[in-house]
């Protein structure tokens, strides 16, 4: 009998920051519209750094809500 890996749909939040740092890159790759003073490149990067780690959060804390239903896993 083969036993499957649980689904883990929540860690589709850590492809986030690679698409908003590497798969959209070349689309906002421009100085002008200008955001809050600074290029828009620079704005979408400094958007991007603030996300990560919220991105990170929400993949950890499905995967902590899996892990919760397990017996004799850890919180």
């Amino acid at each position: 009998m083969v036993r499957r890996s649980p689904r883990r749909p929540h860690l589709l939040w850590l492809l986030v920051p690679f698409v908003l740092y590497l798969g959209v890159l070349p689309l906002v790759n421009r100085v002008r519209p200008v955001v809050f003073g600074v290029p828009f490149l620079f704005f979408w990067l400094l958007v991007a750094t603030l996300l990560t780690p919220l991105c990170v959060w929400l993949a950890h804390r499905g995967d902590r809500r899996i892990e919760g239903g397990r017996p004799g896993s850890r919180s």
